[in-house]
């Protein structure tokens, strides 16, 4: 790896904001599209090309892209998954910058990959993949994207972002920048969705039981929108609600999608 390549894999993977490495102007940014979103959600996708284009960011989509392997990886198949992750490895070794609109996503790369591959290329390429708000607000130093939206929302942060990227704030501190947003606070905030990948598969009593507690939680801001920074976050809750007496008419977004601008009724 040249030297001029941003790595996190010396100061862990959870730095403290000041620790981040610094975006220079006009550097290229590699956009890893999960697959959750290349299939059901590819509007999320645009949404993140046009925000950073916007910002300014030469945006770089290599097509030969695949899964991160986070599925094989969850369910004890590390060989399939060490597999996937070389090829994921192998795509975006020449970047320096790897920007994911998933915190599941960049947690399976910068904090996992180290565990399928502890000195070899795969930990040090994942080093360099963040999460979509974590690389604005703490490697390009961006609060305030000039948003202007007049209504309610209450956030969402996946565990993975919460957790194991240590990474809750920057949604938060983007969003309380946006002008007109009423941020309304989630109760138990900390609280695990229910989705967890596979665990909804095998598990679907317990998860559909978490995704409902959660929702009460969500329906009780009364905010009219539901924002999240995990698309498997997001079709999960959104389903419950859509069956949910009170929270039907709740929308769902993407944070993507609305730093983006695309939703109804912003201005930026």
């Amino acid at each position: 790896m040249s030297q001029n390549h941003s790595t996190l894999k010396d100061l862990g993977n959870c730095p403290a904001p000041e620790e981040y490495p610094r975006y220079e102007p006009g550097e290229p940014v590699a956009l890893f599209v999960p697959c959750y979103i290349d299939q059901f959600y590819p509007e999320i996708a645009e949404a993140t090309a046009r925000l950073l284009a916007r910002l300014g960011v030469p945006v770089k989509f290599p097509p030969s892209q695949t899964c991160c392997g986070q599925p094989a990886f969850n369910s004890g198949y590390w060989e399939e998954a060490r597999r996937v992750a070389r090829q994921f490895a192998r795509v975006f070794a020449p970047f320096r910058w790897i920007v994911c609109p998933s915190g599941s996503c960049a947690a399976m790369c910068r904090v996992f990959y180290r565990f399928l591959d502890p000195e070899g290329p795969l930990a040090e390429v994942g080093s360099r993949v963040f999460e979509l708000c974590e690389f604005l607000v703490h490697v390009m130093g961006i609060q305030d994207l000039g948003i202007r939206w007049a209504t309610s929302a209450t956030l969402h942060v996946g565990c993975h972002t919460r957790r194991e990227l240590k990474a809750a704030d920057p949604p938060r501190i983007l969003l309380e920048h946006v002008e007109g947003l009423k941020l309304c606070p989630l109760p138990d905030a900390e609280e695990c969705c229910g989705f967890g990948g596979t665990f909804s598969v095998k598990m679907p009593g317990i998860s559909v039981a978490m995704g409902r507690a959660k929702v009460e939680n969500i329906v009780s801001t009364g905010a009219k929108w539901l924002i999240t920074t995990d698309i498997s976050c997001l079709m999960h809750l959104g389903g419950i609600l859509r069956r949910h007496p009170q929270g039907s008419a709740m929308r769902v977004a993407h944070i993507a999608q609305l730093l983006a601008g695309t939703l109804d009724g912003q201005e930026n």
